[in-house]
């Protein structure tokens, strides 16, 4: 057994190893100090005594010479333990020996290296030599090694359960288990990385524009309507519950009645809900809310404010896109009548062609299923203003070159849209007729000529058909539009494909009809201003009511919302009316944002972007998961800790809670 230092008891090899270790490590640590990142050297630095700190991502021994990348999140250097340098005469063709040159640390260095694995945590001081012949193009610091005097283990990793690399094949399931491995990776390390970007240049931008940071509860009244809620047992107050916030839009609106006039939060907002690839049950959103502002108003902060991120994480310049500093703008109803959707990616055309007046036109075109539709609003079963039934196509070109099979599967891709029947399709031929289709069976010549008309059909091309209730219609042609832009690659599978397509959709309805229900429901929420308008037509005519509401898309995601609010208190009571809330649920729910309105409050509007979504659509990552640092997965369960736990019947008894 070895001693230490003099003293008076024995320590295994182990313990000497890791008492050597701890001197070694504070040297590091408390007198050399770490000089440089390891994605952060160049040419330039060529020549300079430096410390690197980092993680060993690989390892190659060539014959007593071993070669270490190092990497932390800026990066990898090249390190190099070659024992022949523990000869000064080497150094004579490297610029002569270095300060500080020990030839005993340089041995001790070489050997850590020998032992060294992936994942290891070292720290090492060397200088900086040109790679010469060896330079690697693919790195930012490939024209630079870092030949090693002194190094130091700070710890032994076990080996990883999956490589720390962008292209592994590694289930999901075990990198979350592990997630403190997998962000490790570069990709997700980049990721990261622009999250904080966006962050920051949202604080400074919002700021230089008068707004105050200011934070609201999330311990919070659960109100029904809008998201489900986490509910939190209030321990103080036996059977009764706190929500947690699913936004903070009730008291943003007390901000301003409070006169803060402008205001901005970077918050945590939670949704108790269904989840998917845009979607976690907790997530961060950029909320504002002005003062004494319409909608143009906001529009304009909220375009700088997109400008300046894009250019801080980036490095894009969006006016070279929209030299007016301005994205376009498009009504609701136009959105869902030539695309299907709220939310239309614009990176690509194939609009639907609305077939509905045409075939009311001429009395259903011959085709069964359209001549019901027609005699339904015939008949005055359904309201020809409102169009709740519709019949839309949707030109596939025959430059896509889709096979009858590849037709098939972009069919069976609609199967997952709940209440989907199925999908009309016709080929053009060479005269105009329909091939390949059992309408050109029933479909009149008349009928025919004029929806090859309307659809600007050209030989070859495949025009796809789907009719039935009006929502159903468009998520269906919606869905189809994007997977056929996929297939002709007009955009990429996941990603921006480094183009970016923004666009404002105004105005919306304010209700939407619950059928099961029986009654309007709010299409977002009960604090929207109706259009102005529209606000004689509360009582008389709610579907026809619109609203100052927007949404910001790019590229088929919807990147925020907002609207502008409802300060009046009557037309407030008058929208609860509309939903058969009476003034004693108003009160009981939102008394004290009626008290609020009633206090003096100045016409305010705002919009939330969401966060996670913003840094994955700039980031091209195929999920949220690759954005949000500890995700949720699509149970809402998190793999890393095992939440959510059971909890013993003594902590629910605490909560006057009794288990099932």
């Amino acid at each position: 057994m070895a001693k230490f230092r003099g003293a008076p008891f024995e320590l295994s090899t182990a313990s000497l190893r890791v008492a050597k270790d701890s001197v070694t490590v504070a040297r590091f640590i408390d007198e050399l100090k770490r000089t440089h990142r390891c994605g952060h050297l160049r040419a330039a630095d060529e020549g300079k005594e430096v410390v690197l700190f980092g993680w060993v991502a690989s390892r190659r021994d060539h014959g007593g010479c071993v070669f270490i990348d190092l990497r932390d999140r800026t990066g990898i250097t090249q390190i190099v333990f070659d024992p022949a340098y523990a000869d000064p005469s080497t150094w004579k063709d490297r610029g002569g020996v270095p300060a500080g040159f020990d030839a005993k640390l340089l041995d001790e260095a070489h050997g850590l290296a020998e032992q060294a694995r992936t994942e290891w945590v070292v720290g090492v001081r060397g200088v900086v030599l040109s790679r010469g012949a060896n330079k690697n193009p693919k790195i930012p610091t490939g024209e630079i090694e870092v030949m090693v005097l002194e190094a130091t283990v700070f710890n032994r990793a076990d080996t990883p359960a999956f490589e720390i690399a962008d292209d592994l094949d590694t289930r999901e399931e075990i990198r979350l288990e592990r997630r403190y491995l997998d962000l490790r990776r570069p990709l997700l390390q980049k990721n990261l990385v622009i999250r904080h970007e966006i962050n920051r240049a949202t604080r400074n931008y919002l700021s230089d524009q008068g707004c105050l940071e200011l934070e609201t509860p999330f311990l919070v009244k659960y109100t029904p309507g809008g998201a489900r809620n986490f509910l939190v047992p209030a321990r103080l107050s036996p059977g009764k519950f706190f929500a947690l916030a699913e936004s903070p839009q009730l008291y943003k609106q007390l901000f301003m009645v409070a006169g803060m006039d402008r205001y901005f939060q970077i918050v945590k907002c939670f949704r108790d809900e269904d989840l998917r690839v845009d979607r976690q049950p907790e997530f961060t959103q950029i909320d504002i809310e002005l003062s004494f502002t319409n909608q143009d108003e906001i529009f304009r902060l909220v375009e700088g404010l997109v400008f300046t991120i894009w250019q801080a994480a980036l490095g894009v310049d969006l006016r070279e896109t929209y030299p007016s500093g301005q994205f376009p703008e498009m009504p609701f109803e136009e959105a869902m009548r030539l695309y299907g959707s709220d939310k239309p990616d614009l990176r690509f055309g194939l609009p639907h062609v609305d077939l509905t007046d045409l075939v009311i036109e001429k009395e259903g075109c011959g085709v069964p299923f359209w001549q019901e539709i027609q005699q339904r609003y015939a008949s005055g079963a359904l309201r020809d203003d409102l169009r709740p039934e519709i019949v839309k196509a949707l030109v596939i070109p025959a430059a896509a070159n889709l096979s009858r099979p590849q037709l098939e599967d972009l069919e069976k891709g609609l199967k997952e849209i709940k209440g989907f029947r199925g999908l009309a399709r016709a080929k053009i031929a060479d005269d105009g007729s329909w091939t390949q289709s059992p309408l050109s069976k029933s479909i009149t010549d008349e009928a025919r000529l004029a929806i090859n008309a309307a659809c600007d059909a050209k030989p070859g091309d495949v025009i796809c058909f789907q009719f039935g209730k009006e929502s159903l219609v468009n998520t269906v042609m919606a869905r189809l539009r994007s997977d056929i832009a996929k297939r002709m690659k007009l955009i990429p599978e996941y990603g921006h494909g480094g183009r970016f397509n923004f666009l404002w959709v105004v105005n919306p309805p304010l209700f939407e009809y619950d059928e099961d229900a029986g009654r309007y429901v709010a299409a977002h929420h009960a604090f929207t201003r109706p259009v102005d308008e529209h606000v004689a037509l509360l009582e008389t005519d709610p579907a026809k009511v619109n609203c100052y509401r927007y949404d910001l898309v790019l590229n088929g995601f919807e990147i925020g919302g907002g609207s502008v609010r409802l300060h009046d208190p009557e037309v407030q009571k008058r929208v609860f009316a509309t939903l058969g809330i009476g003034e004693e649920e108003s009160r009981e729910k939102f008394g004290f944002l009626l008290d609020a309105l009633k206090s003096g409050a100045p016409p305010h509007g705002g919009i939330a972007l969401g966060m996670d979504r913003l840094a994955m659509l700039l980031t091209g990552a195929q999920t949220l998961r690759d954005v949000v640092p500890f995700p949720k997965t699509n149970q809402a369960t998190d793999l890393l800790t095992g939440a959510p736990v059971a909890v013993d019947a003594t902590q629910l008894a605490d909560l006057r809670i009794k288990s099932v």
